[in-house]
C-alpha cells in the first residue's frame, strides 16, 4: 500500500537533488525536468516497496541514469536515420491566407471546424464522416454547409464557389 504523505516527504526531499543530479548527466534543463518527472512516477508506482528500500534516493537515481542513457540511444538512433537521410526539408512560414483560414476556423463552432478538416483535408466522404462522428449524414452536411456560411462571412473576399469546388456532398 503506498502511502502518500511519506512519498510527498521523500519528494520534497530529493526533488532538487535530482534535477541537480539529473542536469549534470544529461546538461539539458528541459529533458531533465522531463526525466525525473518519470523517475517519480515510477518512485510513486512502487512505493509499497520503495519506502522500505534502505536507499531510495539511490534507486531513484539509478532510474533517473537509465532513463537518461536511454534517451541517449534513442537520439543515436535519429542521428544514424538523419546521417543517411539527410536533415529534413526546410519548412516556409505560413502564408497570409493559411494564418486568415486558421483564424476564420478558430471562430467557427468544433463540431463544423471538424467536419470541414475531414472533408477538405482528409478528402473523406460525408458518410465516412458521419461514421466517425457518430451523427447522421445530414447533420454533417448541415456543419458543411453552415461551416463554409461561416467562413465565407469570415473571409472577406472568398467566394462561396471557391469552397464549394471540393464537396462532393
Amino acid at each position: 500500500m503506498r502511502d502518500a504523505p511519506s512519498f510527498d516527504e521523500f519528494y520534497r526531499s530529493t526533488a532538487r537533488r535530482m534535477l541537480r543530479y539529473g542536469y549534470a548527466v544529461v546538461g539539458d534543463h528541459a529533458e531533465v525536468q522531463d526525466l525525473v518527472q518519470e523517475a517519480f512516477a515510477r518512485a510513486w508506482r512502487h512505493w509499497g516497496k520503495l519506502s522500505t528500500h534502505p536507499a531510495p534516493e539511490a534507486w531513484l537515481r539509478v532510474v533517473v541514469a537509465r532513463l537518461a542513457a536511454d534517451r541517449w540511444r534513442r537520439l543515436r538512433g535519429w542521428r544514424v536515420v538523419l546521417s543517411r537521410t539527410g536533415p529534413p526539408d526546410s519548412v516556409s512560414p505560413p502564408g497570409e491566407d493559411s494564418v486568415l483560414l486558421v483564424a476564420a476556423l478558430r471562430q467557427v463552432p468544433l463540431n463544423q471546424r471538424q467536419a470541414l478538416a475531414l472533408h477538405y483535408l482528409y478528402d473523406m466522404p460525408v458518410e465516412d464522416i458521419a461514421g466517425e462522428m457518430r451523427v447522421p449524414v445530414g447533420t454533417v452536411k448541415s456543419w458543411l454547409s453552415r461551416g463554409r456560411a461561416r467562413l465565407v462571412a469570415l473571409l472577406p473576399g472568398v467566394a462561396e464557389p471557391e469552397l464549394e469546388a471540393n464537396d462532393v456532398a
